[in-house]
């Protein structure tokens, strides 16, 4: 039966192979470091100083998709205004990014010429 299984025999080993071994395991670090952890790291700072210089008057964008102008800010709470007497308060970790002055504005237009249409539509379809 020993024709079925060989016979284990003992090889030499380089010296440098345990060197070799490490190079593939520290090179996937290096690799996930540039790649992943550090890009990463680089967005949550920026995050953290959008969130920091967030001032009265701000129009902004949430992570849940709302658009609004700051009303109030404190240390970790902020108020939002939605529309005219609209209001409400979220986390400032909450905010996506701070939008350009007058985008508020342009999209409640939109949003009123959207109803507008919408309400004229209704009104032919029901004549």
């Amino acid at each position: 039966m020993d024709f079925f299984i060989s016979d284990a025999l003992a090889q030499g080993g380089d010296a440098g192979a345990g060197l070799t071994g490490l190079l593939f395991p520290i090179a996937l670090i290096v690799i996930f470091y540039f790649l992943l952890i550090r890009p990463q790291q680089k967005r949550a700072k920026e995050h953290k100083k959008l969130v920091e210089n967030l001032a009265k008057g701000d129009e902004i964008l949430t992570t849940g998709g709302l658009v609004g102008r700051v009303g109030d800010v404190g240390d970790t709470f902020a108020n939002l205004e939605l529309a005219d007497g609209v209001e409400v308060r979220l986390q400032k970790s909450a905010v996506a990014q701070v939008l350009p002055k007058g985008a508020f504005k342009q999209s409640i237009e939109k949003a009123e010429a959207a109803s507008k249409d919408d309400s004229a539509k209704d009104n032919k379809k029901s004549k």
